[in-house]
């Protein structure tokens, strides 16, 4: 949570602005609830976490008219959600997540992701997948190519497309650098 807001906080300052207050909240509980990777309940965690996040500052006392912005900001963010961000702050909270997901720090979350769920590094038979279909579930390497590779091309905001572009440059360098040893 502490490098999405970071991230955050970079593409505000990066000239966007947007309220920070609301990207604040987004930002603690754009994760609220978390669902399993490999669940079919998967594409719905982020509106699951939007709707926990609006019960949480109810509690808390915010207006409403504050709650809304900071739920659609968690809804939009995801990738598996498919949800597009309407305002500045779920442009933002979007770009700031996906930016945590590409780079080095998304290399490492890539093959942590895959070792607590026992999926292999690779398949040694087929690495590039050219005789079977991609399975990111199974092998890490296929999650390079069904997702991290392609998150660059579709960032909101011009700060965060900037970021995107230096993180994809240090994740394809590290994929060109483990195919080379294994193919």
């Amino acid at each position: 949570m502490l490098r999405v807001w970071r991230n955050a906080a970079n593409i505000i300052d990066g000239e966007e602005g947007g309220d920070a207050e609301i990207l604040v909240a987004a930002t603690i509980l754009h994760d609220c609830v978390w669902v399993d990777k490999a669940s079919p309940e998967r594409s719905r965690a982020s509106r699951m976490a939007a709707a926990k996040a609006s019960q949480i500052l109810s509690s808390l006392g915010w207006p409403e008219d504050r709650i809304g912005p900071v739920a659609h900001a968690i809804e939009a963010h995801s990738f598996s959600a498919g949800i597009p961000p309407l305002s500045l702050e779920a442009k933002i909270l979007q770009d700031a997540d996906r930016l945590d997901a590409i780079g080095y720090i998304g290399v490492a979350r890539c093959f942590y992701i895959a070792g607590m769920s026992r999926a292999s590094i690779y398949d040694p038979a087929d690495p590039l997948a050219v005789n079977r279909a991609r399975d990111d579930a199974s092998y890490a390497l296929d999650h390079f190519q069904t997702k991290l590779l392609k998150l660059s091309d579709n960032f909101c905001t011009p700060t965060g497309r900037r970021m995107a572009a230096e993180r994809a440059t240090r994740l394809r360098d590290y994929y060109e650098g483990l195919l080379s040893e294994i193919c």
